[in-house]
């Protein structure tokens, strides 16, 4: 393996607008500060995701006034007019603009409004009328696979091909929906399973607490990270309080893009910048002791001493026993 391509940032805004066009903007321009590739949303209507009678889950039960999971969508909707100025201002920022579709006419929208990747969340990895019309868009794919088993996730990426995705376009995510994760609960292991198991690039979206998880998945060969970020942990909202604020964020992105050059290759060599440092650490053959013109030398009348750039010491077996060809002095770097 050649040097790790860049790891492809995902900055995961969410829903953590809380429903405010001009709070989607602040976000994007925080993603765009910290250095991500791209800003993600989430593309909804409350009425087409969830009925009357879905509850909500704990962690956002914790987060959230009393309400139905349909009260609390219908409050973190953005318009598809909000959507086309978000994408716009986001190219004018500088920062690629994603959205998770969580519907089949979401995903006919964000195909139209020009973004180059489908992101498909957990929650839906056994949606089969939705893969096929994410699959129909022929977009590369980032599969998020939290709560799948290997089967699950086989079966998606069957549906996903099946509609029209090249194979080699998807990238899974490992991932957990608790939010926020326990560390113990995070089994990071097992983004290597899914690039063993399926042949593809594998990634990761964390919901865990810092910086630490994602960091340690790059090193680990991940080619996409995805996390979560606001402006305010503080306020009210479900996902706001297992989010990194924007500096968490821009310390994460440097973390990774760091940790991304640190790989580098399987080749094992000096590096550049430490080429100069061979003769100032290594050692060369020297006198111990003053040596007349034609003494053998020995074991006893050499010995090895820094600076390096003189005869190395792994070549003592050659020089011992032969003839000095001059004098030498106390530590004199001995020539042949």
């Amino acid at each position: 393996m050649n040097q790790k391509e860049k790891t492809i940032i995902i900055a995961e805004a969410g829903v953590n607008h809380n429903g405010s066009p001009e709070t989607a903007f602040r976000l994007a321009e925080e993603a765009a500060r910290a250095g991500a590739d791209y800003v993600k949303f989430q593309t909804f209507r409350a009425d087409r995701l969830v009925t009357a009678a879905s509850r909500t889950a704990e962690y956002q039960q914790r987060n959230c006034q009393a309400e139905s999971q349909l009260e609390m969508l219908r409050r973190l909707e953005l318009s598809d007019e909000d959507f086309i100025r978000l994408a716009r201002h986001c190219r004018e920022i500088g920062i690629k603009f994603l959205s998770t579709p969580f519907d089949c006419e979401s995903v006919g929208f964000l195909a139209d409004l020009g973004i180059d990747m489908m992101k498909v969340p957990s929650g839906e990895i056994t949606n089969l009328p939705y893969l096929r019309a994410i699959g129909a868009t022929k977009l590369p794919v980032a599969m998020s696979t939290g709560m799948s088993t290997l089967a699950d996730i086989e079966s998606a990426i069957n549906a996903l091909t099946d509609a029209g995705t090249p194979r080699d376009m998807i990238t899974l995510l490992h991932c957990n929906t608790e939010y926020p994760t326990p560390f113990a609960d995070v089994n990071l292991r097992a983004m290597l399973t899914l690039r063993e198991a399926f042949g593809l690039p594998a990634g990761y979206s964390d919901h865990t607490a810092g910086i630490e998880v994602p960091v340690a998945a790059t090193a680990l060969g991940a080619t996409m990270i995805e996390k979560h970020f606001t402006l305010d942990k503080s306020a009210a909202g479900p996902d706001h309080a297992a989010s990194l604020d924007p500096a968490e964020l821009a310390a994460m992105v440097k973390a990774v893009r760091n940790v991304d050059s640190a790989l580098g290759s399987r080749i094992k060599t000096p590096s550049p910048s430490e080429m100069k440092n061979i003769a100032v650490a290594r050692k060369s053959i020297v006198a111990a002791k003053k040596i007349k013109k034609g003494e053998t030398l020995t074991d006893s009348n050499l010995t090895a001493k820094r600076p390096g750039d003189g005869l190395s010491p792994m070549l003592w077996d050659m020089v011992v026993g032969t003839a000095a060809v001059r004098d030498f002095m106390p530590d004199d770097q001995i020539i042949l």
